[in-house]
């Protein structure tokens, strides 16, 4: 098994049993987004495990591009509505929560898409637009509309945003790490 599949499983119960980890919906669509971006430039494996990552997209609401660059350990915690751009950014170790928006900017100072450190945790109904930079170790309260840059160790919320320095922001919500 790959690494960054582990990581992913690892991110759901802290154990690397793929039986158990194909029963969370978040698990069986990255396992097969993993897959399905490893294998794009193969033909016929490429175009298969596609198909699949196009089947689980409907089936569990997520809308997120085979492109969309996403690092080990990615936590969807519930299935339904998670819309992320395909030219967005998403660190290592970060959970997303259900009816969350990472998108771009057109127009403005901030033209363009997220780019999303580590160990970020984004709660329920949070939108997250333009070409800003998520530090790592934030906390994106549910809720929160963030359209400006974030620093290393912060907790976000509100609509409009605040940003409150927080040093162990994700303590407790980003869990099982795989080592």
């Amino acid at each position: 098994m790959d690494r960054i599949i582990k990581a992913d499983l690892f991110r759901y119960a802290g154990k690397t049993s793929l039986f158990k980890g194909f029963k969370e919906p978040g698990f069986t669509f990255m396992y097969f987004f993993r897959k399905a971006r490893k294998h794009a430039k193969k033909p016929i494996v490429g175009f298969l495990y596609s198909l699949l990552v196009r089947r689980f997209k409907y089936k569990f609401g997520f809308q997120i591009p085979i492109s969309t660059k996403i690092g080990e350990g990615f936590y969807i915690g519930h299935f339904g509505s998670v819309v992320i751009n395909r030219h967005a950014v998403i660190g290592k170790h970060c959970n997303v929560a259900h009816g969350t928006t990472i998108g771009r900017t057109n127009r403005g100072k901030t033209k363009g898409f997220p780019t999303i450190g580590d160990r970020v945790w984004i709660g329920t109904g949070s939108v997250i637009v333009g070409g800003i930079t998520i530090g790592s170790n934030v906390l994106i309260a549910p809720n929160t509309f963030v359209n400006m840059d974030v620093p290393d160790n912060s907790l976000v919320i509100g609509s409009p945003a605040r940003v409150i320095e927080k040093h162990d922001a994700t303590e407790g919500y980003i869990n099982h790490i795989l080592p």
